[in-house]
């Protein structure tokens, strides 16, 4: 490449584009806690109080017109910055994008709502992600849904993560486009979502010798599996739009192999919803975050 490119050795790859990069013995650490530490001073909340998760879990966002209006470019200016931080930050990607639905009007309790993530963040600066060396280049996925979750449309949020061997590579969290009728329909949604992914990532492992069949799909709904393994068109999957039902062609090749999960063992739970600090911290664990003072 030296012959075509002007090129010039900077050594070892430790800034870029905001994220940090520590490579140790026993692997690779990402983090943002030079830019964590500036986004606190920026919007004048390096002296807040700590909490222990980005959001409670008995948090109701709405709309409400009894409530005071807020800046909205403070507001927006709040979310676009923690959105960037979702780039090594799992663990706030639901929290932040929950928030970014209240954009248009922001009111006084999605100021709060927003506030109380930078107040998590204060207390986790150096946290971040670790990828361990391994050979294990198995990739495997797990999808979720939270029914109905949105209180105002009703609709359903979907989250899903990746994983090859024991890294996180790839998380999601989006709220569906249609309206569920069914906790099994949101999940098979979501699912649907998680295959698309999963194929993505098999193509891309192929253009390095590694390919991947049966990739194991982790989902904590029985009726969303056995929805999913039916080539047959029920009554039950009639309502659901044509475009999700593509799973199961690639569940009946054996490319995708979906696979029960109890719910205490279901990571994507974090891309979801608002959870307790145990359970929250439990997720974190499994995703590989951790502190670089560790």
């Amino acid at each position: 490449m030296q012959d075509e490119f002007e090129m010039s050795m900077m050594g070892e790859l430790k800034f870029f584009l905001g994220i940090q990069i520590n490579q140790k013995k026993e692997g690779t650490y990402v983090h943002q806690t030079k830019y964590t530490k500036e986004l606190l001073k920026k919007f004048n909340l390096d002296d807040c109080k700590i909490m222990n998760t980005p959001m409670h879990p008995t948090t109701n966002m709405g709309k409400s017109d009894d409530e005071g209006k807020v800046d909205q470019k403070i507001y927006r200016g709040m979310i676009g910055s923690l959105l960037y931080l979702t780039a090594s930050r799992p663990d706030i990607l639901f929290s932040v994008c929950l928030c970014a639905r209240f954009q248009s009007d922001p009111r006084e309790s999605h100021l709060t709502a927003v506030k109380r993530i930078f107040r998590y963040l204060k207390g986790t600066t150096n946290l971040g992600l670790l990828y361990k060396k391994s050979n294990d280049y198995v990739l495997n996925g797990f999808c979720d849904a939270d029914y109905a979750g949105d209180k105002i449309e009703r609709k359903s949020t979907s989250g899903n993560c990746q994983f090859v061997g024991e890294n996180l590579i790839s998380w999601a969290s989006k709220r569906q486009t249609t309206i569920a009728l069914s906790t099994a329909e949101a999940e098979y949604i979501s699912a649907a979502k998680c295959c698309t992914q999963l194929l993505w990532l098999k193509y891309q492992l192929e253009d390095y010798q590694v390919s991947s069949n049966n990739i194991p799909l982790y989902c904590d709904n029985t009726a969303a599996i056995h929805l999913s393994k039916n080539p047959i068109l029920h009554s039950r999957a009639k309502h659901i739009e044509i475009k999700h039902h593509f799973i199961r062609d690639y569940v009946q090749r054996g490319i995708i192999d979906i696979k029960f999960v109890d719910t205490e063992n279901q990571w994507a739970d974090i891309f979801t919803k608002a959870l307790s600090v145990e359970r929250f911290d439990f997720i974190k664990k499994h995703l590989n975050m951790f502190s670089i003072s560790e």
